[in-house]
C-alpha cells in the first residue's frame, strides 16, 4: 500500500505532539522543523540553519511554588509593619522576583526571596541571603529607601529595586528597558491582586 507523504507528516507531527505533552512536558522551548530533500523530518529546539522554521511556539508554564506562600506570613506581615509597607506589596515583590524560591539565584547573582545583589548584603545587614527572615527584612528596608528616594511614587521606586535607582534618575521615569517595565508592570497587578486576596 503506498503511503502519501502528507500521511507521513501527519503521523509523524502526531507522534511528535504526543512526545511533546508526555514524555518532555517540562521543556520550556520554540519547536522547529525541517524537511529535507529525502522528506525527512527534523525537530529540534536549537535550529542549525535557517531552514529550520518555528513549528510550534512554547508558552512556559509557571512552576508552582517553591514551598506554600503562607509559610512567609509572619515575617511578611513583621518586615512590613517594621517598615511602614504593604504585605501585600512585600508578596508581589517576593512573587515576581523568586516565585518564593528562598534559594533562587538569578543570572546576574540576585540571592533569595528578594533576590538582593550581593553587594548590597551588607549594608542591609544581611548575613545569610538564604535565610527568608533575613532576606525579607533586607529587601523590605530596600524598598522602603526607594520609596523614600523616588517621593513615595511606587512605580518608580519598583523600577529603582529592578533596574536600580541611577538608572531611574537617569531617565525621571521608568527606564525604557522592557525588563523592567514588565517588571513594575507585574509587580502592580499581583499587588492589586493581594490586596483584594
Amino acid at each position: 500500500m503506498a503511503v502519501g507523504r502528507k500521511t507521513i507528516i501527519g503521523l509523524c507531527t502526531s507522534i511528535f505532539v504526543v512526545w511533546t505533552l508526555f514524555v518532555i512536558p517540562y521543556a520550556q522551548a520554540d519547536i522547529y522543523l525541517y524537511i529535507d530533500s529525502e522528506g525527512v523530518l527534523h525537530f529540534t529546539n536549537t535550529p542549525t540553519s535557517s531552514n529550520y522554521k518555528v513549528y510550534m511556539r512554547e508558552t512556559p508554564m509557571r512552576p508552582k511554588a517553591w514551598r506554600p506562600i503562607q509559610n512567609y506570613d509572619d515575617v511578611i506581615n513583621e518586615a512590613a509593619r517594621e517598615n511602614g509597607l504593604s504585605s501585600s506589596l512585600l508578596k508581589a515583590l517576593i512573587h515576581v522576583e523568586s516565585y518564593f524560591n528562598p534559594r533562587a539565584v538569578s543570572k546576574k547573582g540576585a540571592l533569595g526571596l528578594m533576590q538582593i545583589m550581593p553587594q548590597n548584603l551588607e549594608l542591609l545587614e544581611i548575613s545569610d541571603p538564604f535565610d527568608p527572615w533575613e532576606n525579607i527584612m533586607g529587601g523590605a528596608r530596600y524598598l522602603k529607601a526607594m520609596i523614600e528616594r523616588f517621593n513615595g511614587q511606587l512605580p518608580l521606586a519598583l523600577a529603582a529595586y529592578n533596574a536600580g535607582p541611577s538608572a531611574v534618575e537617569r531617565y525621571q521615569n521608568i527606564p525604557p528597558y522592557d525588563e523592567t517595565q514588565r517588571y513594575v508592570e507585574k509587580v502592580m497587578k499581583l499587588f492589586h491582586l493581594y490586596k483584594k486576596s
